[in-house]
């Protein structure tokens, strides 16, 4: 894949305003709606049982967010999963704090037993606890490493047959065949609560606009680090409050020219 083939995905997004349903935790919807917004996508935000498949009929990508979690909650994205499976509409899941709890995690894998998951997006101990494999989680962020994150990558897309991405110093993309490795981003982004999950809305955002999904993903990752590195530049003395700000700003202001000067990705 080639920068100009990135950015082009950048380009439809904000062209064609892609509605995004998300059904994510209350801790970021604000945040998630305001980066979507930024991006060019327009987000929206339906629970309940009684309209999400309604929702989910005029949308262009699903997102489904287990960060404040409850049976009804998965219920709802059970049944808005089902229905985006009908209709060929993309599904992105994120894990959050997968092997956290017992519910949290089997709650993880019910969905993914009941709905076709286009995408994954978790840390890299989210992604091991869905596989089973017991991995070190405070509350919902990752411990230490304990393993080679493309290997993990690369075990969960073939045994849930999926597109994998796993976020870390370097993110990891990979459809159990090709695999790519990308170095764009700032650790400022792990001190802004919402940043993992907003990341996966926006997958969500490029996976509504180009069918080849492992070409959306990593559109996605590079333009998601990239903004980080640009606000990092302008914000970098006065911490993550100003970061976050400055954030939500290069989600609007990254180009084109900018896959050019600064996507930094490698196939592995």
């Amino acid at each position: 894949m080639n920068h100009n083939e990135l950015s082009s995905v950048l380009v439809r997004v904000r062209e064609e305003n892609p509605l995004v349903h998300n059904i994510t935790n209350v801790v970021v919807t604000n945040f998630t709606a305001n980066g979507l917004l930024a991006v060019g996508a327009s987000p929206v935000m339906a629970y309940a049982k009684e309209e999400v498949a309604d929702m989910v009929r005029i949308s262009r990508a699903l997102v489904l967010n287990i960060g404040t979690l409850n049976l009804e909650v998965v219920d709802s994205m059970i049944l808005a999963g089902k229905t985006a499976n009908e209709l060929d509409i993309p599904v992105i899941f994120d894990p959050v704090g997968a092997g956290a709890t017992l519910f949290r995690t089997e709650m993880a894998q019910k969905i993914l037993e009941e709905v076709k998951i286009s995408i994954i997006r978790g840390n890299a101990a989210e992604v091991a606890n869905v596989l089973g494999e017991k991995w070190k989680i405070k509350g919902v962020d990752a411990g230490a490493q304990q393993g080679n994150n493309v290997e993990l990558a690369l075990a969960a897309a073939q045994k849930l047959n999926t597109i994998v991405v796993i976020t870390g110093k370097d993110d990891v993309l990979t459809d159990g065949e090709t695999t790519y490795l990308v170095s764009n981003g700032h650790p400022l982004l792990t001190k802004v609560t919402g940043t993992g999950c907003l990341l996966t809305s926006v997958i969500g955002a490029f996976a509504g606009v180009e069918q080849d999904l492992l070409l959306a993903g990593l559109s996605a990752l590079t333009f998601y680090g990239m903004a980080a590195e640009k606000a990092f530049v302008k914000t970098g003395p006065w911490g993550p409050g100003s970061f976050q700000v400055e954030f939500l700003n290069q989600l609007s202001l990254v180009s084109s020219e900018d896959f050019d000067q600064l996507a930094s990705f490698k196939q592995v």
